[in-house]
């Protein structure tokens, strides 16, 4: 699954990996980005453009926007017939830039920080789908989930589960106004490849979603670690 991620970079240099003419609500650079709160968002609708939304996708037929706390993560394997995620899947797809997220790995009853990013902390995307659900008092609550596949080999001891990363050459496809083919969709929703990642044990004070600063990442030292795996 993916419950945290991190966007550690000013908003200039997310404009130029993007490629994206503006950035709207920014508020940047982010280490620990969690479920309910503002991340930054290019959707399909708009893919020039970047925007804020909330984490935690809210349909447009949901009678209260706290759904939305269940709906952080969806399957690729299954999101296709699932009512919360199947029409989004056609026609609401985004891409949700970060640079790292975290996983937990659980040893006994200890549940370990890890924090996942690319060797050269090189910014990537994940696959998203978004919506747009009505207010009572008619503004428009935007909102998003992040797409998840199986774990690959370096990651499946930390999680067995992985967010799909989109590789820059298939952002405009994935991006594309129209509905994917199942055949495009399965070419696009695979795990990063293993020799792309790498992985490292953080502070337990990335578990406190108000924390939110550099030394989050940093490889973190207790006095009674173990060996990580």
């Amino acid at each position: 699954m993916c419950g945290r991620f991190t966007l550690a970079v000013d908003p200039e240099a997310l404009q130029l990996a993007f490629k994206v003419l503006s950035i709207v609500g920014c508020d940047l650079p982010r280490y620990n980005v969690a479920p309910s709160q503002q991340a930054a968002v290019i959707s399909n609708r708009d893919p020039q453009n970047l925007a804020f939304m909330q984490w935690g996708l809210v349909p447009s037929w949901a009678k209260h926007p706290k759904i939305g706390s269940r709906m952080i993560n969806a399957r690729q394997e299954t999101a296709a017939e699932k009512p919360s995620f199947r029409a989004a899947l056609k026609r609401r797809r985004c891409l949700i830039p970060a640079d790292g997220f975290y996983e937990w790995l659980r040893q006994g009853k200890k549940k370990t920080p890890v924090y996942i990013h690319r060797y050269k902390r090189e910014l990537f995307a994940f696959a998203g789908l978004w919506e747009t659900w009505k207010k009572p008092d008619d503004t428009a609550l935007h909102s998003f989930t992040i797409l998840t596949t199986a774990a690959n080999e370096k990651l499946r001891p930390i999680h067995q589960r992985m967010p799909v990363i989109i590789e820059p050459e298939n952002y405009e496809t994935w991006l594309s106004p129209r509905e994917l083919l199942p055949a495009e969709r399965a070419h696009l929703m695979t795990g990063s490849q293993s020799d792309k990642l790498t992985f490292h044990e953080v502070s337990p004070a990335v578990n406190r979603p108000a924390n939110d600063y550099p030394a989050l990442i940093l490889p973190y030292q207790a006095a009674s670690q173990q060996t990580l795996l």
